[in-house]
Formats: C-alpha cells, sequence, structure tokens
C-alpha cells in the first residue's frame, strides 16, 4: 500500500523488527504502512485498557486489526483489562488531559508492549499515540523510554510520527480507509472533558 512521500525510516541500532503499541487504526494506519514500506517487518500490538466504553473498544480494536490483516502485518490482540487501569490512575480522575493521568496510562500500556517485546525477541518497540493531536509527543517518549531502561538491550523509538507529512499522511489513510473517526482520545474522563466542552459550545452531548 502506497502513501504519497512516505519518508524511508531506519530503526535504531540497524534493527529491522519492530513492535508497535497501536492505540487506534486512525493513528497506526499511516505508520504501519509506512514501516512495511521501509522494508522493517512490523508487528502490532493492541493494549489499551483505557478505552471507555466497551463497544469504543472493540470497534477500535476491529478496525485496526482488519486493517493489520489487510496489509499482512501480525496483530497481537492484549485483550481488555478495564479494572487494572481504574486501579492505575486511582486519585487522578480529576486530573487535565496530558497531565498525570496519562503519564500514569502511557506508562501502563506501554510496559506491556515493552513486555511482549522483551518475550518475543524484539530489541525496538514504539507507540502510535505520539501521532494524535490528543497528545503530547513528548510525554509519550519519556514513558516509553522510561520502561525501556527495565530490559536489557531494549531500545524504544522516539521517531516524530507527526513530521515530514505524517499527520497528513495519517488523515488521507484514514479517509482512504473509511477508519471510524474519534472525538475523544479514549478514556472516561477524556470522554467527560469533549462532552463539556461540547456543552459549552452548544453542541449535543451523546
Amino acid at each position: 500500500m502506497s502513501i504519497a512521500k512516505s519518508p524511508i525510516l531506519g530503526p535504531p541500532n540497524g534493527e529491522k523488527r519492530v513492535l508497535l503499541h497501536s492505540c487506534c487504526a486512525v493513528c497506526a494506519g499511516a505508520i504501519m504502512a509506512t514501516l512495511q514500506e521501509s522494508g522493517i517487518a512490523v508487528t502490532v500490538l493492541f493494549y489499551n485498557p483505557n478505552i471507555h466504553p466497551r463497544q469504543e473498544y472493540e470497534i477500535r480494536k476491529e478496525e485496526n486489526k482488519r486493517f493489520a490483516a489487510k496489509l499482512n502485518i501480525p496483530f497481537i490482540d492484549a485483550d481488555y483489562d478495564p479494572q487494572h487501569w481504574l486501579t492505575r490512575i486511582k486519585g487522578l480522575e480529576l486530573e487535565p488531559e496530558r497531565g498525570a493521568r496519562c503519564t500514569v496510562c502511557f506508562d501502563l500500556r506501554l510496559e506491556r508492549t515493552a513486555l511482549y517485546a522483551y518475550e518475543h525477541g524484539f530489541t525496538v518497540f514504539t507507540s502510535s499515540a505520539g501521532i494524535s493531536r490528543w497528545k503530547n509527543l513528548t510525554q509519550v517518549n519519556e514513558s516509553g523510554l522510561r520502561v525501556a531502561t527495565r530490559y536489557p538491550g531494549m531500545t524504544y523509538w522516539t521517531y516524530n510520527w507527526r513530521k515530514q507529512g505524517g499527520s497528513q499522511q495519517m488523515i488521507e489513510l484514514a479517509k482512504r480507509e473509511q477508519f471510524y473517526r474519534q472525538d475523544y482520545c479514549g478514556c472516561v474522563y477524556s470522554w467527560r472533558e469533549t462532552a463539556q466542552r461540547r456543552k459549552a459550545q452548544g453542541r449535543i452531548v451523546v
């Protein structure tokens, strides 16, 4: 699958295998295609216990799974574990988006990714979360770098997926593939902030 102006990428340390933590098909789609076009053997891991409600989680997962199958990319379903996520973020419910709650959330999801990478022979992993306009790229990368130190020889790839037209490629591919376009990050608290913003703007809250 070709995406206009996709850069040819080279992972750290000359590696040719990368484990990609995906938050959704919209964010991960262009990254998956670009990695594949660069001759990199990419495997997608979907671990997002933060997503609320369950129906939303299933929609995002199945779309990502379908696109991975289209590209013949291995897809790892790490299953849904919302109670674990709620336990980890306890006390941070009132934190704003991009605050301390998001740091704990990234840590949790990337901890699981790094563990899978270590157990299955990957030495490089990365995440699609940093391409999203909802998230702070530095915050995502700091979590990835932090959890990578727990495993010998493990590297978190801090590539800026937004640059060299990455954000535009993401949008174009999402339109072409007719991906479901969510309007909040995923957790019940980000949904709350979106609902409050809609209400303030006089828009319908569902």
